[in-house]
């Protein structure tokens, strides 16, 4: 059985292409959210393996929404994703309850799978 993925990030293109990048790499798309709060529901009601997560959101940041889906008991993995390079965000990535950050321009199967094993 494929894992489920859930993305949530405010650019329609970049899920469009999330999407078909992961789906040609053997992964299950399940859902997508444009905003935090859409993202916390969107879990909720999918239930996925993983949650791709977008730091910069319009409603609450990334690591806001990390924080209530472990709150809400989510077992989903979170991994956040921003255009920002790592160096910016590696101390908050640290502390947030997410497996793991991979800039969007390095998504890959592989780079998921990374983090998630």
């Amino acid at each position: 059985m494929a894992t489920t993925v859930l993305i949530v990030d405010d650019h329609p293109g970049f899920r469009a292409s999330a999407r078909m990048l992961l789906e040609a790499e053997g992964y299950e798309v399940v859902g997508e959210a444009g905003d935090g709060r859409s993202g916390i529901h969107a879990a909720a009601a999918l239930r996925p393996d993983v949650i791709l997560l977008d730091i910069q959101l319009p409603d609450m940041d990334g690591f806001e929404v990390a924080a209530g889906l472990g709150d809400n008991g989510s077992a989903s993995a979170v991994v956040l994703i921003s255009s920002r390079a790592r160096e910016d965000l590696e101390e908050q990535v640290d502390a947030s309850s997410a497996r793991g950050f991979i800039p969007k321009s390095e998504l890959s199967g592989a780079a998921l799978e990374a983090l998630i094993g």
